[in-house]
């Protein structure tokens, strides 16, 4: 129940008792890694969520203000879009995106 607390109070996931959440229309990425990938900042991580946000600057500086843990760099990717990571209480690297 924490991890679903900080993911509704710091990204906003209003899950409801079912754990079920709706998102905005919009693209979904399914994109696959070789194995020895190290993408999701841990091998031990084999997945990573990917949020799409409006302003990738302005959500990173909230979520540093908030005291997540939230990485220094950001990655723009020509005609996809601009991309940050922040880790859960619980390790876990969270990718947001800024569609372009």
């Amino acid at each position: 129940m924490a991890l679903g607390a900080w993911y509704r109070n710091f990204l906003g996931l209003g899950a409801d008792e079912n754990g079920l959440w709706r998102q905005e229309a919009g693209v979904t990425v399914f994109a696959t890694f070789e194995s020895e990938t190290e993408y999701f900042g841990s091998r031990a991580q084999q997945t990573m969520l990917n949020f799409r946000v409006r302003d990738l600057d302005a959500m990173l500086a909230q979520l540093r203000a908030k005291g997540v843990d939230v990485a220094q760099a950001t990655q723009d990717m020509e005609g996809v879009g601009r991309f940050g990571w922040v880790t859960d209480p619980e390790g876990n690297r969270v990718e947001l995106w800024q569609p372009c």
